[in-house]
């Protein structure tokens, strides 16, 4: 593969030729801001907010869908691109929940954090704001579409897995929104609560319900864990609060780790002091259930049960 030689704000670098431009600049450390960009889902180039420009293009271009060229001069901090960026950021906080010091997502947000690099601040306005609708309907994922920003992210990582593909756009235009199914709630959907949606979403709008109320990020130590339910080994942080192990959370799902349920209540279990009760979803509805009934050990239990039972009976 052929290697290309571009500059990034005065920086060269020499990268190969099927990289984009937003590739090349975390290859000298510059992080581009970026709110549907994710290197393991399809590129939609949607929030726009990772615009560069590119000397001789009279366009800003958007650095994640861009590939590199040779001899290609970018400048990803100019005047013209962090006034468009605060104009974009802007937009976003118009139409979005001042409520950033009881969200749940507060100090991990990257909209939050992307408005405080780019000092943009929320302001009053009379315009329309999209429509709150909370979904409370599932004991492991909480919804708040007002605090969506129509990234796409949740749609896209839900969506590979073939049997799965329970988020969807519905409408058109300032009323276009994220939906489960037929516009079901979670519960009612077919939605198997693997959290894949949760772990990539960059705002509050989706929310591991479990792991709510147990303190504040900056409060916490991270452990990091695997899933040992499967051979995929998928990814979990243990969150440690004044040295309790109070909850998990799924991380990013890896290339052919499709996050589960199962695995989610096998780590939570082997790893939280004090879980919380599970639920089993049962003719779309959720329902209180035991460990042993959520895991799907029931069977296996009453066998080893049986099988050292007569064994201690032969001995």
């Amino acid at each position: 593969m052929s290697l290309i030689t571009l500059t990034i704000d005065d920086q060269k670098v020499t990268v190969p030729e099927n990289l984009t431009v937003l590739q090349a600049a975390e290859k000298l450390g510059i992080e581009i801001p970026a709110l549907c960009y994710d290197k393991d889902l399809e590129i939609v180039s949607s929030c726009r907010l990772c615009i560069v420009e590119i000397k001789g293009s009279p366009k800003l271009q958007t650095s994640c869908s861009t590939l590199v060229s040779e001899g290609m001069v970018v400048y990803t901090e100019s005047e013209k691109v962090i006034k468009m960026r605060k104009t974009i950021l802007q937009l976003l906080l118009d139409n979005h929940p001042n409520d950033c010091l009881t969200c749940e997502k507060s100090g991990e947000c990257l909209l939050q954090r992307y408005a405080y690099r780019y000092d943009v601040k929320f302001r009053e306005h009379n315009g329309d704001r999209r429509k709150v609708f909370s979904d409370t309907s599932s004991p492991y994922i909480l919804r708040d579409s007002s605090k969506c920003i129509l990234c796409s992210k949740c749609v896209r990582t839900c969506s590979q897995v073939s049997d799965r593909q329970v988020l969807s756009f519905a409408e058109r235009g300032f009323e276009t929104r994220i939906v489960a199914d037929a516009d079901f709630s979670l519960e009612e959907s077919k939605c198997v609560s693997c959290n894949r949606c949760v772990s990539v979403c960059p705002t509050g709008a989706l929310i591991d319900r479990r792991a709510t109320s147990k303190g504040r990020t900056w409060e916490f130590e991270i452990e990091d864990v695997k899933c040992k339910s499967c051979q995929y080994g998928c990814d979990f942080e243990v969150i440690k609060k004044n040295g309790k192990k109070v909850a998990i959370r799924a991380k990013k799902p890896g290339t052919g780790r499709p996050l589960c349920l199962k695995g989610r209540l096998t780590t939570e279990l082997i790893h939280v002091d004090n879980p919380e009760q599970p639920f089993t979803k049962q003719d779309g509805k959720f329902i209180e259930s035991s460990w042993s009934e959520a895991l799907e050990l029931t069977k296996v239990i009453e066998k080893i049960e049986l099988a050292e039972g007569k064994n201690g009976k032969g001995e």
